[in-house]
């Protein structure tokens, strides 16, 4: 028999089984799997349509503008046409023309000066949480607009004002003059699981009310230099520019996320949204209503994501963890009695097993807060309860990870102290110095060659020993608009010069 026969046998065989299965289950229970199936999709259906019309009169379109001031050309007014067209074209005392010195100064002066206008910038989204016009959107969306305005899905307009607006969470606070205005309830992104069903509703591209669904694809997503504090919610939901700061919403209706970003190689959606996780937003958002500004949580430690090898190394028996590569002097780690190379496992009650979720929810802490912590001390488990500090000014701008590690965005790298262990790995036992961990494939210090491994020794023909002495040089002069290295690749060293981003 051919394998073409045996295939065709085979199909007809599993064909014969379906069958049989059916009639099967239309005898015992006198219901057609098919109707049973369009029932639950219907039921389904209808469910997303309710999440629908029951969110959208919250979900805002904020559209946002910036005071231009409107170059004047010479001879020319607010309302004017040009005094003399070929002057206009083509300059003042064209040969053969005689110029017009009437009133000179004065039309100089208000061409200098111009004429100040609202322009358009920018788009979004955002979602009404209090009646009386307490509105979330993201940074991106309103923090440098000089006027934001708010529509309604009836149709109504509002100027709005900033009431606060955080850039390292991407979280902002607007309010318009309105009451009794319908509101969206906040869940919990704690208990949000992957592979759940979420929809997202906004403004891509200016259509205004969009409605997408998709799952949550994972959670937890950090490191990838959008934010300081990253906790992401991934999905596959389509989010388009114009749905920042819209609302992501589970079954019942509740936001557990602001859409904020998407990873995209032409602009659009690929499949992969990114959404800021509601626990995040309520705390930043009652510290802005609260005060217009956020205070953060502190501990004082630098820390990094336990792995295999160094749970090997510090004798512990668990998969996940943050391992303390240092503490802070007088911080509140240290008075708790935290040491180097102890291993946080939780934090008041929820598991430690990721650096950027863990720094998330530390600054998510109210200071003066205590807190419970779990931790590993040579292999054994011990309690610890540690009063939370608030973070210092200095402190705001530092990412503190990976044992030490500091990235610097406006250099596109990562740099780590020279343990003991770096220093063998990559032949640099006699040397001084701090390696790249990690360099942004977009930036000039990937376009100069710069890899992870590499040592950098000097900044500004100065000696760096430490990331605290690399991040002082690079911020000796403010006014620098770059950075000259000397930069170590196994026995060779280079000069390069990086420019800073304004």
């Amino acid at each position: 028999m051919s394998s073409k026969s045996h295939g065709l046998m085979r199909t007809a065989a599993i064909a014969a089984l379906l069958i049989a299965a059916v009639a099967v289950t239309v005898s015992v229970t006198g219901k057609s799997p098919v109707a049973g199936q369009q029932t639950s999709l219907r039921e389904m259906s209808d469910g997303l349509v309710k999440i629908a019309s029951q969110a959208s009169p919250s979900v805002v379109f904020i559209t946002v503008s910036k005071e231009m001031r409107e170059r004047m050309p010479h001879g020319m007014g607010p309302g004017m046409m040009p005094d003399d067209l070929f002057e206009y074209f083509f300059g003042p005392g064209m040969p053969g023309r005689p110029r017009m010195p009437q009133n000179e100064d004065r039309r100089d002066d208000r061409r200098d000066e111009g004429q100040k206008r609202q322009v358009p910038f920018g788009q979004g989204s955002g979602f009404i949480v209090s009646s009386d016009g307490y509105i979330l959107t993201n940074h991106h969306v309103v923090g440098d607009a000089d006027k934001v305005s708010v529509k309604l899905v009836d149709g109504r307009e509002f100027d709005a004002k900033i009431v606060g607006s955080d850039e390292k969470t991407e979280v902002a606070l607007i309010k318009i003059e309105a009451t009794g205005l319908p509101t969206l309830p906040l869940g919990d992104s704690d208990t949000l699981r992957v592979g759940e069903l979420v929809v997202a509703i906004g403004n891509p591209f200016g259509l205004e009310h969009s409605v997408s669904m998709g799952i949550v694809s994972a959670r937890g997503r950090g490191d990838i230099g959008i934010t300081d504090y990253a906790d992401f919610i991934q999905t596959d939901a389509a989010i388009n520019p114009g749905n920042s700061g819209g609302p992501l919403l589970n079954v019942n209706g509740e936001v557990v996320g602001m859409n904020t970003a998407i990873f995209s190689r032409t602009g659009g959606y690929m499949g992969i949204g990114l959404a800021i996780p509601v626990n995040m937003i309520k705390y930043v958002e009652s510290q802005l209503r609260e005060k217009g500004s956020v205070s953060r949580g502190y501990l004082g430690i630098i820390i990094q994501n336990l792995t295999p090898d160094l749970a090997k190394q510090f004798g512990v028996q668990v998969d996940k963890g943050i391992l303390v590569g240092g503490v802070s002097p007088d911080s509140p780690a240290e008075k708790a009695g935290i040491k180097q190379g102890d291993v946080i496992t939780s934090f008041d009650g929820h598991p430690a097993d990721e650096v950027q979720s863990f720094r998330s929810r530390v600054s998510t802490t109210k200071p003066g807060t205590s807190v419970a912590l779990t931790i590993l001390r040579d292999g054994k488990e011990e309690q610890k309860t540690v009063e939370i500090g608030e973070l210092p000014k200095d402190e705001e701008g530092r990412i503190t990870s990976r044992g030490g590690a500091e990235t610097h965005k406006d250099l596109g790298i990562t740099v780590q102290n020279l343990s003991d262990e770096l220093a063998s790995r990559f032949g640099y036992e006699k040397e001084q110095g701090v390696v790249i961990t990690d360099v942004d494939p977009n930036s000039a210090a990937a376009q100069s060659g710069l890899q992870p491994g590499m040592l950098v020794q000097e900044v500004n023909r100065k000696a760096v020993h430490n990331t605290r002495e690399f991040e002082d040089a690079v911020k000796a002069d403010k006014e620098a608009k770059s950075v000259l290295l000397l930069v170590r690749d196994g026995k060779y060293s280079r000069f390069v010069v990086l420019k800073l981003k304004d």
